[in-house]
């Protein structure tokens, strides 16, 4: 792509894009055009709606995917090369609101038991114990732990925003432990093979497949399992949940309602208003 791909490139920082999230825009543009061999200058809509048929009748890719791929196209026509006429009727993909398989406390606590590696384990029981994104959890930093507060600051976010979340005691024994070992070189607290550079989130979710075929779950279980699983153990505990909005770093309180999982258990503790009418909880309801 050249010159239009600096140009896209200078376009997603511009506008305050994650590294992730300009990094996969710019793959999936690159995807595109690579299919078809020429410039995108040279393309219009019918090239576009070709190649996502492609996607999903033949590479049939997740609805995830697909929808990464419509929004990599649209900015590239729309914001980098100004002709936002030629993805207007590009529709966007319907994504299913599927509810995800959600490890038990006793499953994640033998999830960590399988996990040999201090890193690693360091890894995810920070992703688990503070609900973070894989990515977050990969780039956190020595400086970003405050053991006075037990917080950890989380910087750019998704939607590039910062927040704070709760450092467990559990959490931190487990981080200084790891610290007291590796002494990993600053800044980042779990770098990876490049000097300079944090663990991939590549290879910690390769690692967490290997310990998950171990365990012998039947679960599909990736890295982002443990986040749901904060969310919703959260919710089960009785833990308000703007609280776990501001936790997850959600703008809407309605991303938060679709991303935890209203258990059974859960729904099974709330009281029907039958049972409340003539209690004293239930004067609320004269």
């Amino acid at each position: 792509m050249g010159a239009i791909r600096e140009k896209m490139k200078a376009d997603l920082e511009l506008r305050g894009f994650a590294l992730t999230t300009q990094a996969e825009y710019l793959r999936r543009a690159r995807n595109f055009v690579a299919f078809h061999g020429c410039s995108p200058t040279e393309m219009g809509e019918a090239e576009i709606r070709t190649f996502l048929l492609h996607l999903v009748k033949e590479k049939k890719v997740a609805p995830a995917t697909h929808h990464m791929y419509v929004a990599a196209i649209k900015f590239l026509y729309s914001t980098t090369l100004r002709h936002p006429e030629l993805v207007a009727n590009i529709p966007w993909p319907k994504r299913p609101r599927t509810l995800p398989d959600i490890l038990t406390g006793d499953e994640v606590e033998r999830l960590f038991r399988q996990i040999r590696s201090l890193k690693h384990r360091a890894i995810l029981m920070t992703a688990y114990g503070a609900g973070l994104r894989i990515s977050e959890a990969c780039a956190l930093k020595a400086a970003d732990i405050d053991s006075k507060r037990m917080l950890l600051h989380i910087h750019e976010g998704k939607g590039s925003k910062d927040r704070y979340v709760m450092l467990s005691e559990r959490l931190l024994d487990v981080l200084r432990t790891y610290w007291k070992t590796a002494r990993p070189p600053q800044p980042f607290l779990f770098p990876g093979d490049i000097p300079g550079r944090p663990i991939t989130t590549g290879a910690v979710q390769r690692f967490l497949h290997e310990v998950v075929v171990r365990c012998g779950f039947t679960k599909r279980v990736t890295a982002h399992s443990l986040r749901h699983g904060f969310a919703t153990h959260l919710l089960e505990t009785g833990e308000d949940i703007r609280t776990i909005q501001r936790l997850l770093g959600h703008s809407s309180i309605q991303t938060t309602a679709r991303y935890t999982k209203v258990t059974e258990r859960h729904i099974g503790r709330t009281k029907s208003p039958l049972d409340l009418i003539g209690t004293e909880k239930g004067q609320v309801l004269r």
